[in-house]
């Protein structure tokens, strides 16, 4: 059986991701050179860098559906994140507001009515928007303004999204997380893609959810996603399990304590640290069924954004596999006879969230029955194939031809929770979504077919 362990060097301090200021970490034994790579880069981590200089890593999904690619470039200024609908309607709001009141001003008093000193009346008695001039500091000629990130490109026929002739495709960015790997002032960044055209490409599901989500943001959609995942080794089995065997019968691995129960448990806890520090919404995590199978949460995310906290979370989670010498697999059913691993998907409206709101919730798994293929074919990347090994009916799953709700049933389609049924409010569970699905594409179904009635 394989081991885990933290290899301790002791030029530098262990446990890199228990303190953003510590840089070495803890290393996984079962590939031989994983110390020493570890160690190597743990001498290069703490170098300074030009103070006018940000690494900025790009992530997007490809031509798969379900595998991330990524790559870096260097900013010469601190990024903004990109506008939110809210942040975008309160600029529109002020645009009108500067336009309309310089059109009537003689020039010589425009600028005593203009930024920086213009408070509009538009949104008066609901916040006040105060605009300074910042004084700008000479640092090395570091532009400290913030500014948009540039939409950049990359060769999409080495992807799956473009074709050899004509592969220029290009980089969206949506989103901004804190690295936790570089830290500092360096970011993540959550793109959709588009093609030469700027359409967007097959996999780009974003479009279409964001698209869903600005019709219904008066609903306050919620989501909470629980992303269940296994580990493998260099052999691609199960990380743990005896060669050429298998461990005792599922039942003492969930939620597990002991060194024969539960492997990995260092990566998942730097991996918890990681996404808190990012600014996923991690809620939580927990060793599951099969042994080195794992679940965490993420979540409640609203709207379109439940599916970038999803997809960064996964980032920092294969990233961080990397550096410990595993393999992260979202298969739904790479074992036969264990459990699976599913995405289940927990969801709620404003309405579902107050009193009586289990009617809302009842209306919803009424409308989710009657489109029940029609979800199971974007639960997964390829159409409900993936869905067709692990919805079987057996092992805490209903079957993908059968459409079922329940309280606190794990069997079927759509699971109320039992303290939702006590207080008949709250949310509902879908359990059907594999856990190589795309987020995207989860909320779009949920929010086109119980808000918008699609």
């Amino acid at each position: 059986m394989y081991l885990f362990v933290s290899t301790i060097n002791e030029a530098v301090i262990d446990r890199r991701y228990d303190n953003p200021k510590i840089l070495s970490g803890p290393v996984l034994t079962n590939s031989p050179n994983a110390v020493l790579s570890k160690t190597l880069l743990g001498r290069y981590n703490d170098l300074s860098l030009p103070a006018d200089s940000i690494l900025a890593t790009y992530i997007w999904i490809d031509g798969s559906g379900e595998h991330l690619r990524c790559k870096d470039r260097t900013l010469k200024y601190i990024p903004k994140v990109p506008k939110d609908n809210f942040t975008r309607v309160i600029t529109e709001l002020n645009d009108k507001y500067i336009s309309k009141l310089n059109a009537n001003l003689k020039w010589k008093h425009a600028k005593e009515h203009s930024p920086p000193y213009f408070c509009p009346k538009d949104l008066e008695n609901v916040f006040t928007i105060r605009c300074k001039l910042r004084e700008r500091e000479n640092r090395n000629s570091f532009d400290e303004n913030l500014k948009d990130l540039p939409v950049w490109n990359f060769d999409g026929s080495s992807t799956g999204q473009a074709t050899g002739h004509n592969s220029d495709t290009f980089l969206v960015p949506r989103a901004i997380y804190k690295d936790p790997f570089r830290r500092g002032n360096h970011i993540l960044v959550m793109c959709d893609t588009f093609k030469y055209n700027m359409e967007p490409t097959e996999s780009n599901h974003r479009v279409k959810c964001q698209e869903a989500y600005d019709k219904c943001k008066d609903d306050e959609p919620w989501f909470g996603i629980e992303q269940e995942y296994i580990l493998l080794d260099s052999d691609l089995r199960p990380f743990g399990w005896p060669p050429g065997g298998f461990p005792p019968p599922q039942g003492p691995y969930y939620c597990g304590v002991g060194a024969n129960k539960v492997f990995a448990r260092d990566l998942v806890e730097a991996h918890y640290r990681c996404c808190l520090f990012a600014g996923v919404p991690i809620a939580g995590t927990n060793a599951e069924v099969m042994p080195s199978q794992w679940e965490f949460q993420v979540g409640p995310s609203v709207g379109v954004s439940a599916g970038d906290d999803l997809w960064i979370a996964r980032y920092i989670l294969h990233r961080l596999a990397e550096e410990y010498g595993v393999i992260v697999t979202f298969d739904p059913k790479p074992v036969q006879d264990w459990n699976g691993s599913g995405a289940h998907t927990n969801f709620s409206t404003k309405k579902m969230r107050e009193e009586n709101g289990i009617i809302e919730i009842e209306k919803a798994i009424d409308k989710l029955s009657k489109v029940h293929m029609k979800h199971i074919k974007v639960y997964d990347p390829r159409g409900g194939k993936d869905n067709e090994r692990r919805l079987t009916g057996l092992h805490e799953t209903a079957s993908i031809n059968d459409f079922s709700a329940g309280v606190a049933n794990r069997g079927s389609s759509i699971r109320i929770p039992r303290l939702v049924a006590e207080e008949k409010k709250g949310y509902l569970e879908d359990r059907r979504p594999a856990s190589n699905c795309d987020p995207y594409a989860v909320t779009d179904a949920l929010m086109r077919t119980c808000i918008l009635n699609e």
